[in-house]
């Protein structure tokens, strides 16, 4: 009888070996392969043009022209990743705390052609990524739509902005308004952090990658929805009845019930957001190419143009390999503060 239910036992899991084979196999073909041969050209010079067979064997120069080479590499570098950064803090806040709007919104028991208003908003979620930033870059031209509407709210009063070819950092500006420059702090202009001045480091996002921000949010805050309308209907009717009864309003039960119980969801959604925004690089490529001035340019379009715009494949791998690093730390940190809070 034992033997028997172990023969069974062996059967399943052959069988469902031979079924898992298949996804098994492409995925080894299209992520794990791919990804050890990235770790293997980041130690090389290989051009991504020349065979195989020439390449030469650098070890960790790569890494160390990138982190710290004091060249341009370095420059590109952390230049790349303070421009992510600030794109990041800008668009992940932003999109968790919109999308849990509009969720709580459409998960109203009272509201009217609820199928109507999701569908609207995850729309832009899936169309074609470079036919909405074709369309962004016609709204942000000097007479496009953007600058005529914020025109006609303000009366006249406000000046037309050229958003793609602005190269200024927000915090410049603001602390410009008030007088405080580069030559105000010289020692900020005159320390290097990673080949970047501070001064630098504390400009903020350009106005061409707010922009390019803003076209980043308004596309995936409907993915998110989504997946926060899922955790909302999860949650028992029955607790916010019992809140309603107790008296209990609109603020207090978000705060009190809605929060608590969709932050699993908030953890998954923020790390999506991460990991998006960290890897953006469609929008960058379409609209701006990195420019002007650098200000746009992301890891992952940096990627991208050390790799096949310079020939410097090696080069390039070594930038994915970092990038990945950042993102699995940035996870784990998360990770760790989220777990704090819900202690």
């Amino acid at each position: 009888m034992a033997t028997g239910i172990k023969q069974q036992d062996r059967q399943d899991a052959v069988a469902g070996w031979l079924f898992m084979a298949p996804s098994l196999v492409i995925f080894a073909i299209f992520v794990i392969i791919p990804i050890i041969f990235a770790v293997v050209v980041s130690f090389t010079d290989w051009n991504g043009i020349s065979p195989l067979q020439s390449v030469g064997w650098v070890g960790l120069a790569n890494y160390q022209d990138v982190l710290l080479g004091g060249g341009i590499k370095q420059f590109d570098f952390f230049n790349a990743l303070k421009n992510t950064t600030y794109f990041a803090l800008g668009v992940v806040p932003a999109q968790t705390a919109l999308s849990l709007l509009l969720a709580v919104v459409i998960n109203q028991q009272r509201l009217r052609f609820k199928q109507f208003y999701r569908v609207s908003y995850y729309f832009p979620s899936i169309t074609s990524s470079i036919a909405i930033s074709l369309l962004f870059m016609l709204l942000y031209q000097k007479n496009g739509v953007i600058n005529q509407a914020l025109s006609a709210l303000t009366f006249g009063l406000w000046p037309p902005v050229v958003w793609l070819n602005d190269a200024r950092g927000l915090i410049h500006i603001m602390l410009g308004a008030i007088g405080i420059t580069v030559d105000t702090f010289p020692m900020l202009d005159a320390t290097k952090l990673g080949g970047v001045s501070l001064w630098s480091w504390l400009s903020g996002p350009s106005v061409a990658l707010l922009a390019i921000m803003i076209l980043n949010t308004w596309t995936t805050i409907g993915t998110m929805m989504l997946i926060y309308v899922a955790a909302l209907q999860d949650v028992p009717i029955s607790v916010y009845e019992a809140a309603q009864i107790d008296g209990a309003s609109a603020w207090q039960t978000f705060r009190k019930i809605t929060l608590p119980m969709v932050r699993p969801t908030t953890f998954f959604v923020v790390t999506l957001g991460l990991i998006g925004t960290f890897q953006v690089f469609d929008q960058i490529y379409v609209i701006s190419s990195g420019g002007p001035a650098k200000t746009t340019m992301t890891v992952a379009y940096l990627v991208y143009r050390a790799g096949f715009g310079n020939s410097q494949m090696g080069i390039g791998a070594a930038i994915a390999i970092i990038l990945f690093f950042i993102i699995f730390a940035l996870t784990l940190i998360q990770r760790r503060i989220t777990q704090g809070s819900e202690a």
